[in-house]
């Protein structure tokens, strides 16, 4: 079974539970995003893509405006915005 997921430099690692909690929060915030601007979601996969895309832009933007929370509420909130900021974007470009 795998224990850790190590990054390149193996000072990183990720445990497989919070790896699956990175990617419940990732879907959540998609489909979140999904029911927010459109109605409904944009399937399973399109929804897991955008929150873990989403997760990582939203980390970046809280980081550069100085907020930070804890736990998987905060987590979701900033994975939400990210990905809502994503699809801002996208939307954007392919228009």
């Amino acid at each position: 079974m795998i224990e850790h997921i190590q990054g390149e430099n193996n000072s990183d690692t990720m445990d497989v539970k919070s790896f699956i909690l990175f990617l419940l929060v990732g879907a959540i915030a998609g489909w979140l995003t999904g029911k927010i601007l459109r109605g409904k979601g944009f399937g399973l996969i399109a929804n897991l893509v955008i929150g873990v895309i989403g997760s990582f832009l939203g980390g970046l933007l809280a980081q550069f405006i100085g907020l930070s929370g804890s736990g998987v509420i905060a987590d979701i909130a900033i994975a939400l915005g990210g990905s809502i900021v994503l699809v801002y974007l996208l939307g954007l470009v392919k228009k």
